[in-house]
């Protein structure tokens, strides 16, 4: 365990040390700072604001050693079968290696994706899935609509995306499509997802007759879906080594596909292997993610910050935040090392987060103002994408850079104003300002690529399991138990008191 290494022992220390230095004091140094500041191509980290320095760093990247960082970073790009308690390689980085997007398996994909852009009959696509079937593509086809307008026009059929057993998601959705003119994809990595299922049922009795040539599936267990239903024309499958949260690169992608285009995702592909290939090659001292990775251990054991704060001024990437809550707490929101011993220190932070500027006049009060420190992530493209009409245009996004600038430099730096308390700000709440160009399908790809492996590096630095998800189970269990009690009508004595009294006003209301 990290804890028991020699330089944990270092970083308590300079924990202890940073707790009384003031991040204003450390922002005045400038070298310190642009020593802080990480690029590869157009994509720019600023960490300056961080309770951070040169020694710290060096501290981190002793601990990384100590960890064998590098030993299982290697397992993992040798395709070993990292993922322990499932036994399985973790596969989603051949996703968008050259090999993969040279194969018969991605043309057949963009093929279908081609003909569901170009038939005048496909009006409208739904893909009914949910976690990492829903989120990721949902988050990439929001965060690259610009590419959907061709000389700002719509270009392909409309997508929806539905995932909750709430019935009336897919209804909301289906009230506004025609089943003749209707595409529906059912995305679910073992095709027995129960909310995605039923959904799956529901849409193919609204399809009524169309169902046999409107129905798709995508998972890794195509022999399900066969028996579902579908023939073997209408599945694409994935490698089982494919995690749900890590797996719209693989034919989960096929929604955002058929929405953009498949030229630009083979661009969000393109991205996100530019991100591996750093991941790979770059040296330890300028490796963005191993550096963002650590930078998750520093924060949240060495300073006790429980929480990170993901901030997107890019609307289009308003769905980004949910994606990488899904991601980090899914992946490390573990309480048992690889190998089954338990932890004795926190693992995930918790992740939450809007884009801006709209929570600049919500919770901003309380990251600025509040007892607690959020440390965030400020992410930022300098360049509107596609959307230079006129100047104005290009000036409101301008006042976009600004806001956002404003707010990591107000965060940081605070306001002395003891004559009046309650405009008195402390300062001293750290952030990153992450920047790009603009918001291409390249910089997405990469972007969403970072991520994942900022995840893995904290996920190993802890020793935890970053490609497993048991916890989602005993929930889906217990559901299923109060699904067959419903049905039957009989509330079993080992129920809690309260739950067989709301399941018998359920079943009330059936009379």
């Amino acid at each position: 365990m990290f804890t028991q290494l020699p330089a944990h022992a270092d970083l308590k220390i300079a924990a202890d040390r940073m707790k009384s230095t003031a991040l204003p004091a450390l922002l005045a140094d400038a070298e310190r700072a642009r020593n802080l500041v990480f690029t590869t191509d157009d994509l720019r980290v600023d960490l300056s604001r961080h309770f951070l320095d040169a020694a710290i760093i060096d501290h981190l990247f002793a601990l990384a050693e100590q960890a064998n960082l590098n030993t299982k970073l290697s397992e993992l790009f040798a395709g070993e079968r990292v993922n322990l308690s499932e036994d399985r390689p973790v596969m989603h980085m051949a996703q968008r290696s050259a090999d993969r997007l040279a194969s018969a398996e991605y043309k057949r994909l963009a093929d279908f994706a081609t003909a569901c852009r170009t038939d005048g009959t496909i009006l409208d696509v739904i893909n009914i899935g949910i976690g990492g079937s829903d989120l990721g593509p949902a988050m990439v086809s929001a965060a690259l609509a610009a590419l959907k307008h061709g000389d700002d026009t719509p270009t392909g059929p409309r997508l929806h995306y539905v995932s909750n057993v709430d019935p009336s998601h897919l209804h909301d959705v289906l009230i506004g499509c025609d089943p003749a003119h209707s595409l529906v994809i059912t995305t679910s990595k073992t095709f027995t997802t129960a909310e995605t299922m039923r959904n799956a049922a529901l849409a193919k009795t609204w399809l009524g007759d169309h169902a046999n040539g409107r129905m798709v599936g995508v998972t890794a267990n195509p022999a399900e879906a066969r028996d579902w239903g579908l023939s073997d024309d209408r599945i694409f499958d994935f490698d089982q080594g494919v995690g749900g949260r890590y797996s719209v690169w693989s034919a989960v992608g096929l929604p955002v596909m058929i929405d953009i285009g498949p030229d630009a995702f083979t661009q969000f592909l393109r991205g996100a292997a530019a991100m591996d290939t750093h991941f790979r090659t770059a040296p330890l001292s300028q490796n963005i993610p191993v550096i963002l990775g650590l930078l998750r251990v520093w924060n949240r054991n060495y300073l006790g910050l429980p929480t990170l704060g993901i901030m997107p001024y890019d609307q289009r990437l308003s769905l980004l935040p949910a994606w990488a809550q899904q991601l980090e707490m899914e992946s490390n929101g573990k309480s048992v090392t690889r190998h089954g011993d338990p932890v004795d220190y926190p693992t995930a932070p918790v992740i939450w987060g809007e884009a801006g500027t709209g929570c600049q006049h919500s919770f901003f009060q309380a990251l600025h103002q509040g007892t607690d420190i959020v440390p965030l992530d400020i992410l930022l493209p300098l360049r509107s994408h596609r959307l230079g009409l006129d100047g104005a245009w290009s000036a409101s996004h301008k006042v976009l850079v600004a806001n956002a600038l404003a707010q990591a430099e107000a965060l940081a730096m605070g306001f002395a104003n003891n004559a009046e308390p309650h405009r008195h700000f402390a300062g001293g709440r750290p952030s990153s300002l992450i920047s790009w160009d603009q918001s291409t399908a390249f910089a997405i790809g990469r972007l969403v690529a970072l991520y994942e492996h900022i995840t893995t590096v904290s996920g190993f630095v802890w020793d935890v399991n970053s490609f497993d998800q048991w916890g989602v189970e005993l929930g889906k269990v217990m559901a299923k138990r109060f699904e067959a009690v419903l049905a039957d009508g009989i509330i079993p004595d080992d129920m809690s008191a309260t739950a067989a009294d709301l399941l018998s006003q359920v079943m009330g209301d059936d009379d």
